[in-house]
C-alpha cells in the first residue's frame, strides 16, 4: 500500500510539472529522479518526440545520472530517414509493439542496433524502450522513452513495473508541452515571432488591431516572372527558397519581422518610434536592405558558377504609421500591415527599374537617417495624389 501510495504521489509530481512549464528535458530529468527515488537503477533515458519544424523531424532529450542532460534536433533529409529506418524505435513501431527490452549483457540487438553496441561498450546491461501513441492526426503522434541500467542482470521486473505506472503521466505531460511548442513554433513559423505572440495572446478577432510607426522593407526579385516561363516550376521554386532564406535571414538578423511573401517579393516591418530622429530602427532597416542585397548577390555569383540563372534582387524603404492587426474573411485572417504607408512603398517598387537602382528609399525614410543619400529625383506614383521624393544609395 505504501510503495503504491509512493508511485502515485510520483505520478502526481510530474503531472504538476507537466502543468507548469514548457520544458521536455526538465519533465524527462523529474521523472528520471523520480524512478531513481523509488529504486530503480537507471543511468541514462532518452525522450524522444516528433516536431511540426521546417528544420527537424524530432527532438532528442537525453537524461544521464552521471553527466547533463542534453536536446538535440533531428533533422530532415534522406541521411536522417535512413538513421532513423535502422534504430530501434523504428524496430519496435513497424512490429507494432508497445515496448521491448534487451538484455545486454546476454548480446541482444548489439549486432544489429549500433546505439545498443555502444551502450554495451558503456557497461549498460540492459535498454528498455516503451512507445505511447497519441491520437488525432497531427504529425506528433507518440512518444518514445527509454530507460537503460548498468545493474548486473539489468532491471527488476518491479522495477520496470514502476516506470510503466509512469509513462502515461510523463507521456501526457510530453503531449500537452509539445501541442504548446508546436502552436508557438508553427505560428512563428507562418506569422512571424512577434505577430505569432500576439495571436497566441488572443488577438485573434478581425479588425482587431493598433496603429503603430514602421520602417517598411519591401523586396521583389527582378526577371522572376520571365524565369517561371522557361524553367521547370519545382527547380523555379527551389531557386526562389534560396533568395528568400539568404535575404531574409539577414532581415531577421537586425530585428525585422516578414509578414509575407507575395509571389516572388516579401514585406518586411521594423517597429519604431514615431518621434524618433535619427532612428535607430529605420537604420537597422537599411543595413538589413543592404546586406540583404549583399547576400543575395553572393547567392547569384554561386549559382552562375553553378550554371544556373541569377535573380537581382530590388527593395523599397519607406517610412510611415500602418494598421497591425486582422485582417480577411470570418474563418481565414492575415495577421498583416495595411494602410497609405504599406500601399505608396509597393507603387514605388516600379521605379527600381526607371532609375536604375536596385534600391529606391522615399523622403520619409531618408529623413530619419544620418546616413547620406542619393536624390533621384521627384516622381508620381500610380493611385498616389502628388509627387514623391525618392533617394538611392549616395
Amino acid at each position: 500500500m505504501k510503495d503504491r501510495l509512493r508511485v502515485e504521489e510520483r505520478v502526481d509530481e510530474i503531472l504538476r510539472y507537466a502543468l507548469a512549464n514548457d520544458d521536455l528535458g526538465g519533465l524527462l530529468s523529474t521523472a528520471c529522479e523520480a524512478l531513481v527515488e523509488a529504486g530503480v537503477p537507471v543511468w541514462r533515458a532518452s525522450l524522444d518526440i516528433p516536431t511540426i519544424d521546417p528544420n527537424a523531424r524530432a527532438m532528442a532529450h537525453k537524461w544521464w545520472s552521471d553527466r547533463p542532460l542534453s536536446s538535440e534536433p533531428l533533422p530532415h533529409g534522406p541521411e536522417q530517414e535512413g538513421v532513423f529506418r535502422d534504430s530501434v524505435i523504428f524496430y519496435v513501431m513497424s512490429r507494432g509493439l508497445e515496448a521491448q527490452s534487451w538484455h545486454l549483457e546476454r548480446g541482444e540487438g548489439v549486432e544489429e542496433f549500433a546505439l545498443l553496441h555502444d551502450l554495451k561498450a558503456q557497461g549498460c546491461t540492459e535498454y528498455s524502450l516503451r512507445l505511447v501513441g497519441f491520437g488525432g492526426d497531427m504529425a506528433v503522434r507518440g512518444v518514445a522513452l527509454s530507460l537503460a541500467t548498468k545493474r548486473a542482470g539489468g532491471f527488476a521486473p518491479e522495477g520496470l513495473k514502476v516506470a510503466d505506472r509512469l509513462v502515461p503521466a510523463l507521456a501526457l505531460g510530453a503531449y500537452r508541452m509539445s501541442l504548446a511548442r508546436t502552436a508557438t513554433e508553427t505560428l512563428s513559423i507562418y506569422l512571424g515571432p512577434r505577430s505569432a505572440h500576439r495571436v497566441l495572446g488572443g488577438e485573434i478577432r478581425r479588425g482587431e488591431g493598433e496603429t503603430i510607426a514602421a520602417a517598411i522593407l519591401l523586396v521583389d526579385l527582378r526577371g522572376f516572372t520571365a524565369l517561371t516561363e522557361r524553367e521547370d516550376a519545382l527547380r523555379v521554386v527551389g531557386w526562389l527558397n534560396e533568395h528568400f532564406e539568404a535575404i531574409g535571414d539577414v532581415i531577421a538578423a537586425h530585428g525585422g519581422e516578414i509578414l509575407k511573401f507575395v509571389g516572388d517579393g516579401l514585406l518586411a516591418v521594423f517597429p519604431a518610434a514615431a518621434d524618433q530622429t535619427p532612428c535607430a530602427d529605420c537604420e537597422r532597416a537599411l543595413r538589413a536592405a543592404v546586406e540583404g542585397q549583399a547576400a543575395n548577390r553572393k547567392l547569384n555569383a554561386r549559382r552562375i558558377l553553378r550554371g544556373e540563372p541569377s535573380l537581382e534582387a530590388d527593395a523599397v524603404l519607406h517610412f510611415g504609421e500602418v494598421v497591425y492587426g486582422n485582417v480577411g474573411a470570418s474563418r481565414r485572417l492575415d495577421f498583416t500591415v495595411i494602410g497609405r504607408a504599406v500601399n505608396e512603398a509597393s507603387r514605388m517598387e516600379p521605379l527600381c527599374a526607371h532609375v536604375a537602382s536596385s534600391l529606391v528609399i522615399s523622403e520619409a525614410f531618408a529623413r530619419r537617417c544620418d546616413t547620406p543619400f542619393r536624390d533621384l529625383g521627384s516622381f508620381a506614383l500610380r493611385g498616389i495624389e502628388g509627387r514623391r521624393r525618392v533617394y538611392g544609395p549616395a
